[in-house]
Formats: C-alpha cells, structure tokens, sequence
C-alpha cells in the first residue's frame, strides 16, 4: 500500500520548516538509513541519535540534551534501538524517552510500550489479560521451581525457554526434561518458559505481521527446516497475505501493549488458530522488506508524520 501523503511543516514566526525527526538508534544500519530517506523525501528533517549519547542536563533549556538538536527538541521520534550496556545504562536512555515525553515529543515507540514488549514476562501477561491467544507461559526466579514446572508440563511435549530480554532468535533453548535447564547465572536469574507450538506441516514456520499506527502495513511467513524461524537465524521470508483474523489478533496484541508500530508474531495452534508469540517494538523489516511491492519505510515515516500533523491540530 502507498505512503499517506505527508503533513505540512509547522509553522515558525510565520514560515514553514520542516518537521525534525529523531531517529534513536545505536549504530547507522540499513533501518536507519531507509527511514531517513523516506522521512527526507516527505518533506521531513530526520536526524539518527544514539541514545547513549542522549543527556538530562538541567542547566538546559528543556533538561534534556540530545545530540543533534543544538539544545532543541525534535517535533518526534522514532526508537529503532536501545543500545547494549549495563541496567543503569538502559536506565538512564529510557529515563531520557519518557523525560522527552514529559516535554510533549512523540514517540513511536512510547517508552512505556518498549518497556512492555521488551519484557516478556509483561508482555505475556498483558496479552492474557487482554485476552488475546498466546502460549501457555510461565516466569519464575527459582530453579526448583523451573525444574517443578518443567517435570509437569514436559509430559505434554517441550517448553520453549528463552531470554527475558531477547530478540532475533538468540538464546533460545528447548527444554524437553528438567535436567535441561541451564543454571541461574547462565540466563540472568529468570526462567521464562513457554510451550511449544508444534508445527501443523511438514515444515516450521510462523508468520510476522507489521503493524503502524492501527493498521496492518505488510505481512510474511518465515519457513525453516528447524524450529527457531527468525530470518537471522536462516529461516526464509515468503510473501503472505494474512486472514482477517490473523490481522485482527495482530492488532489487538500492539494495542494491548501499547505500541503504535510493532512486529507482532503469530504461530497456528493445534486447531489451526493464530496465536500470538511476541510483540515486537523495535522491529526489523529488512527480511519482510524483500517480498513486500513497496517502501515499509515510507509507509511508516507517513505514518510518524501523519500522527504529528494530528497531534499538531489538536493542540491549536
């Protein structure tokens, strides 16, 4: 689908400038440079800022200093990374999203919904209390009890143990008996176990949905011949059209979490229906990207820069 045509600039004593667009990232990858692109050809300035390079400063004007904005604000933002480093590193780049927020810059994500998503263990219990189709999961700090569970709920078929914090398919481990639970140290303390979902062919695949602002912008399936089916981890990216209820669930996941852009994952049950195994704030789309007819990320800089205009009449 195309791009929504773009907002007007705002207006500064009189004349227009272009809207500045944070772009929140931790290295200048291909996402990057695509959002970039399509923000500039919309008629946007964007701007990639590391977050760790962002400052609360109270002798500034605002608080806040961000690289790139010469003491200014952007008019929005787009998080694309979080960056590694220790707990009062992250602490501190998430401090600095929700004191933007403070000061009224929009963000996609929020940084309460990529605190949400980027937790697994909220993100399961909100879609459950949400109601939406997930797999059975269980959280614990204690091995024991990890091995308890692990005892019960092997003799249906394996858990799926993965990192609370997480992505791309990294850290993944199948647990098919309690003696193949690793150690605490070796996975930050936190058993997150979830069942496994089998496949209903001859072949491991789920699909990926793309969502922006309310609406389903793309979809794929991801094929491989073993069970872990992250395009970084060689899984193949097919075209798909998803069903209504496919995109449905999709849609009500990214809500139920928060996000206004997210790649939500969808797996078919035993019974054939979707069910949704994670949702992703800061997703990729460089595999989806391949099998899609259009610019995902003009459609997404459309998206930011609608909201913007949006956000702009409310307020005037």
């Amino acid at each position: 689908m195309p791009p929504a045509p773009h907002p007007s600039p705002l207006p500064v004593n009189g004349e227009r400038r272009a809207s500045r667009i944070a772009i929140f990232t931790d290295k200048l990858d291909w996402h990057v440079e695509e959002l970039a692109g399509a923000f500039a050809r919309l008629g946007a300035a964007p701007v990639p800022a590391p977050l760790a390079g962002c400052k609360i400063d109270t002798t500034q004007r605002h608080g806040l200093a961000i690289p790139g904005f010469g003491g200014a604000l952007p008019d929005a933002g787009v998080v694309r990374a979080i960056g590694d480093g220790s707990l009062e590193m992250i602490t501190l780049r998430l401090g600095v999203l929700h004191a933007l927020e403070e000061r009224g810059v929009r963000l996609v994500n929020s940084a309460r919904a990529i605190e949400r998503c980027t937790d697994k263990s909220m993100a399961s219990f909100l879609l459950a209390k949400a109601g939406i189709a997930t797999p059975a999961t269980f959280v614990t700090q204690s091995l024991a009890e990890a091995r308890r569970i692990a005892r019960r709920d092997c003799q249906r078929g394996p858990l799926v143990l993965k990192p609370l914090f997480g992505a791309q398919g990294w850290g993944l481990k199948l647990i098919r008996e309690a003696s193949d639970l690793p150690a605490p140290s070796e996975i930050g303390g936190v058993f997150y176990l979830q069942r496994f979902v089998a496949p209903r062919g001859a072949h491991f695949e789920d699909m990926r949905i793309l969502v922006s602002h309310g609406k389903v912008v793309a979809a794929m399936l991801r094929r491989h011949g073993q069970w872990i089916t992250n395009v970084r981890q060689g899984a193949k990216p097919l075209a798909a059209t998803p069903s209504d209820r496919q995109c449905d669930i999709a849609l009500r996941a990214a809500a139920a979490l928060g996000a206004d852009f997210a790649g939500v994952d969808l797996i078919e049950g035993a019974d054939g229906a979707p069910m949704v195994l994670e949702v992703n704030s800061m997703a990729g789309w460089s595999g989806l990207q391949s099998v899609t007819g259009f610019s995902i990320a003009e459609t997404l800089a459309a998206n930011v820069l609608e909201r913007l205009s949006i956000l702009r009449c409310a307020q005037t």
